[in-house]
């Protein structure tokens, strides 16, 4: 019984990894949108929090999304003065997305990912040796 609940967990950090790179993807696609207007804010970095949770099924504790909130560090300025967004001394805002951190961040996740994948794939092997046994 403990493989199967050894399996649930690791599908959980698997479902919470996925949910981060979707997060990640959407940082790095929006990396350059910026505002339309002077006034208009870019795009604001999105960051992931994790918390644990009681999965009373199995009694124990696996890892779920929290929340999803913005980024709230300053954007950055890139002078631009023909851009449309650009303020009176010719400067556009643009998103706080670090594309290093991001790239940094989704190896990190493509790991844990892969690292659940195999505790499922282990998991699955011991089950079908033991019942290999039990025949």
């Amino acid at each position: 019984m403990d493989l199967l609940k050894s399996m649930k967990l690791a599908a959980a950090g698997m479902k919470a990894q996925g949910e981060r790179m979707r997060v990640i993807s959407e940082n790095i696609a929006n990396k350059d949108s910026v505002g339309r207007t002077p006034d208009d804010d870019p795009y604001r970095r999105k960051i992931i929090t994790f918390k644990n949770t009681l999965d009373r099924e199995i009694g124990s504790k696996k890892v779920e999304v929290e929340k999803i909130t913005e980024d709230k560090s300053e954007f950055g300025l890139k002078f631009d003065p023909s851009h449309p967004a650009a303020n009176e001394a010719g400067y556009v805002k643009i998103p706080n997305v670090n594309s290093l951190v991001e790239l940094m961040d989704m190896k990190e996740t493509q790991r844990s990912y892969q690292a659940n994948l195999k505790t499922i794939e282990a998991s699955k092997r011991m089950v079908l040796q033991t019942l290999d046994l039990l025949r």
